[in-house]
Protein backbone atom coordinates (compact mmCIF):
# COMPACT_ATOMS: atom_id res chain seq x y z
CA UNK A 1 0.00 0.00 0.00
CA UNK A 2 1.22 3.13 -0.89
CA UNK A 3 1.02 6.51 1.81
CA UNK A 4 -1.32 8.26 -0.08
CA UNK A 5 -3.52 5.63 0.37
CA UNK A 6 -2.89 4.72 3.78
CA UNK A 7 -3.25 8.36 4.57
CA UNK A 8 -6.50 8.69 2.77
CA UNK A 9 -8.28 5.13 3.75
CA UNK A 10 -6.92 7.15 8.06
CA UNK A 11 -8.46 10.71 7.17
CA UNK A 12 -11.62 8.73 5.34
CA UNK A 13 -12.16 6.49 8.46
CA UNK A 14 -11.62 9.66 10.71
CA UNK A 15 -14.47 11.55 9.07
CA UNK A 16 -16.97 8.73 8.73
CA UNK A 17 -16.03 7.56 12.13
CA UNK A 18 -16.98 11.37 13.52
CA UNK A 19 -19.73 11.79 11.43
CA UNK A 20 -21.55 8.32 12.16
CA UNK A 21 -20.80 7.37 16.36
CA UNK A 22 -21.43 10.96 18.15
CA UNK A 23 -23.64 12.67 15.67
CA UNK A 24 -25.90 9.46 13.86
CA UNK A 25 -25.32 6.45 15.57
CA UNK A 26 -25.49 8.00 19.23
CA UNK A 27 -26.06 11.88 19.56
CA UNK A 28 -23.41 12.87 22.01
CA UNK A 29 -24.13 15.86 24.94
CA UNK A 30 -20.92 17.82 23.73
CA UNK A 31 -22.53 17.61 20.00
CA UNK A 32 -25.95 19.19 21.34
CA UNK A 33 -23.65 21.73 22.97
CA UNK A 34 -21.97 22.75 20.61
CA UNK A 35 -25.09 23.39 18.18
CA UNK A 36 -26.14 25.44 20.92
CA UNK A 37 -23.11 27.16 21.08
CA UNK A 38 -23.56 27.97 17.30
CA UNK A 39 -27.29 29.94 18.06
CA UNK A 40 -29.41 27.43 17.67
CA UNK A 41 -31.86 24.96 20.27
CA UNK A 42 -30.79 21.53 21.99
CA UNK A 43 -33.99 20.57 19.73
CA UNK A 44 -32.27 21.69 16.52
CA UNK A 45 -29.30 19.34 17.27
CA UNK A 46 -31.68 16.27 16.44
CA UNK A 47 -31.97 16.93 13.09
CA UNK A 48 -28.33 19.45 12.30
CA UNK A 49 -26.06 16.89 14.22
CA UNK A 50 -27.06 13.91 11.78
CA UNK A 51 -26.97 16.20 9.03
CA UNK A 52 -23.68 17.01 9.82
CA UNK A 53 -23.32 13.79 10.55
CA UNK A 54 -24.03 12.58 7.03
CA UNK A 55 -22.13 15.28 5.33
CA UNK A 56 -18.97 14.00 6.92
CA UNK A 57 -19.24 10.20 6.01
CA UNK A 58 -19.99 11.36 2.62
CA UNK A 59 -16.79 13.28 2.53
CA UNK A 60 -15.20 10.15 4.30
CA UNK A 61 -16.05 8.29 1.37
CA UNK A 62 -15.00 10.49 -1.21
CA UNK A 63 -11.63 10.94 0.42
CA UNK A 64 -11.51 7.21 0.66
CA UNK A 65 -12.55 6.75 -3.51
CA UNK A 66 -11.91 10.05 -5.39
CA UNK A 67 -8.27 9.08 -5.29
CA UNK A 68 -7.92 10.71 -8.42
CA UNK A 69 -8.58 13.91 -6.85
CA UNK A 70 -7.95 16.17 -4.07
CA UNK A 71 -10.55 18.69 -3.40
CA UNK A 72 -11.85 16.51 -0.93
CA UNK A 73 -8.83 16.59 0.99
CA UNK A 74 -8.41 20.34 0.56
CA UNK A 75 -12.52 20.57 2.06
CA UNK A 76 -11.34 18.23 4.99
CA UNK A 77 -8.55 20.54 5.81
CA UNK A 78 -10.80 23.42 5.69
CA UNK A 79 -13.39 22.13 7.43
CA UNK A 80 -10.87 20.83 10.24
CA UNK A 81 -9.57 24.39 10.54
CA UNK A 82 -12.60 25.86 10.99
CA UNK A 83 -14.68 23.39 13.35
CA UNK A 84 -11.34 23.76 15.69
CA UNK A 85 -11.60 27.46 15.43
CA UNK A 86 -15.18 26.92 16.18
CA UNK A 87 -14.99 25.09 19.35
CA UNK A 88 -11.87 27.34 20.46
CA UNK A 89 -14.47 30.30 20.20
CA UNK A 90 -17.38 28.85 21.76
CA UNK A 91 -16.20 25.95 23.98
CA UNK A 92 -12.82 26.55 24.51
CA UNK A 93 -12.78 24.21 27.68
CA UNK A 94 -13.12 21.13 24.99
CA UNK A 95 -9.28 21.55 24.03
CA UNK A 96 -7.62 20.78 27.20
CA UNK A 97 -10.24 17.24 28.09
CA UNK A 98 -8.76 13.86 26.57
CA UNK A 99 -9.43 12.85 22.82
CA UNK A 100 -10.05 16.82 22.49
CA UNK A 101 -10.12 18.31 18.88
CA UNK A 102 -6.69 19.85 19.07
CA UNK A 103 -5.13 16.17 18.75
CA UNK A 104 -7.81 14.59 16.35
CA UNK A 105 -7.89 17.77 14.24
CA UNK A 106 -4.29 18.38 13.91
CA UNK A 107 -3.95 14.56 12.99
CA UNK A 108 -6.24 15.10 10.44
CA UNK A 109 -4.83 18.04 9.17
CA UNK A 110 -1.21 15.91 8.96
CA UNK A 111 -2.93 13.25 6.83
CA UNK A 112 -3.99 15.98 4.31
CA UNK A 113 -1.00 17.47 3.84
CA UNK A 114 0.75 14.15 3.68
CA UNK A 115 -2.23 13.46 0.86
CA UNK A 116 -1.52 16.69 -1.17
CA UNK A 117 2.59 16.08 -1.06
CA UNK A 118 2.32 12.46 -2.04
CA UNK A 119 -0.29 12.72 -4.86
CA UNK A 120 2.16 15.58 -6.09
CA UNK A 121 4.90 13.36 -6.17
CA UNK A 122 2.52 10.44 -7.51
CA UNK A 123 1.78 13.08 -10.28
CA UNK A 124 5.46 13.82 -11.73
Amino acid sequence: MTTNLICRLTLGVLFIYHGLVPKIIWLSEIEKQLVEAGGFTREDATFLSPAAGSAEVVLGLMIIFLRKHLFPVYLAAFSLVGLLGFVAAVRPDLLIEAFNPVSTNLMGLVFCYLIIRSHSEQSR
